[in-house]
């Protein structure tokens, strides 16, 4: 049998600290990698989810917004914003032919919009029927507990003629599983629970945004509010494709993330009298 080698204490401590940061390397290294969601893109901070951002990054552009045919029925055009638009030039909008918007209010139970203010007033100031959005984040509260906070924060309604009822924006899981890690049965729960809270406390039924391909995938095509809750469905094309499983028809329609100003723009799938209609109940 061989002696061990025998080493000086000094060197010693030195092999020691050298192991040590050596392992303190690796970790600093892996922790550098960013986490991804389903789709592979980078976790965003929480907070920053916005409309339609999810159908973009899993969808894609199926064709050209300006194959739209305008004159089909009577459209009226809309845009959706959030804090990624900071300060949004109003004005420049109603010229262009802009008269409603929805506005980023709130996401999960903690996050509201900073721009909010700015946002929603100013469309108001410029002349534009206007309300608020939540983005849902199912894996973080429960529906109630998020119409509660949406309802306190920019998603209330008043019967002015100019207050459109709250939007609950259900898509994909910017920050992880595409389906929050529900099944189908526990994601219609969710839903349920919010449009039941929110009516409760406006009086009024949440319109529900999100693609069919979402939809089919997380709810497994589920038909049962599409009696009482207008849909706003996004599909970024020159059609609006097939809607979800118990609507026959959308209220709204994402139809661009790339417009004028903005980037998300919208079309009512009516004149402005029927906009109205819909912001007075």
């Amino acid at each position: 049998m061989r002696s061990p080698i025998a080493v000086a204490p000094g060197h010693s401590r030195l092999l020691a600290a050298g192991v040590v940061l050596a392992a303190q390397s690796l970790l600093l290294s892996l922790s550098a990698v960013p986490a991804t969601a389903d789709g592979g893109q980078p976790v965003p901070a929480r907070g920053t989810a916005r409309m339609g951002q999810g159908v973009l990054e899993h969808e894609g552009v199926l064709g050209r917004p300006a194959d739209v045919d305008r004159a089909a029925v009577a459209r009226t055009e809309g845009v959706d914003v959030s804090s990624h638009q900071g300060n949004v030039a109003w004005p420049t909008l109603w010229k262009s032919g802009v008269k409603w918007a929805y506005v980023k209010a709130t996401e999960g139970t903690s996050y509201r919009n900073p721009y909010w203010t700015q946002q929603y007033r100013g469309s108001y100031d410029a002349g534009m029927i206007r309300g608020g959005y939540h983005f849902a984040t199912p894996d973080t509260s429960g529906g109630a507990a998020q119409a509660d906070y949406f309802a306190d924060h920019g998603g209330a309604w008043s019967k002015d003629g100019k207050t459109l009822p709250g939007v609950l924006d259900i898509e994909y899981n910017p920050y992880g599983a595409t389906c929050y890690g529900r099944t189908k049965s526990q994601m219609v729960s969710w839903i349920k629970s919010f449009l039941d809270r929110y009516k409760s406390r406006t009086g009024r039924d949440a319109v529900i945004y999100t693609s069919t391909n979402w939809w089919t995938q997380c709810t497994g095509n589920y038909s049962g509010f599409g009696s009482r809750n207008p849909l706003w469905v996004a599909r970024y094309a020159s059609t609006v494709g097939t809607l979800p499983a118990g609507w026959s028809f959308q209220t709204m329609w994402q139809y661009t993330s790339t417009g004028a100003t903005v980037g998300d723009h919208d079309r009512f799938n009516g004149d402005l009298a029927r906009v109205k209609e819909l912001a007075t109940g």
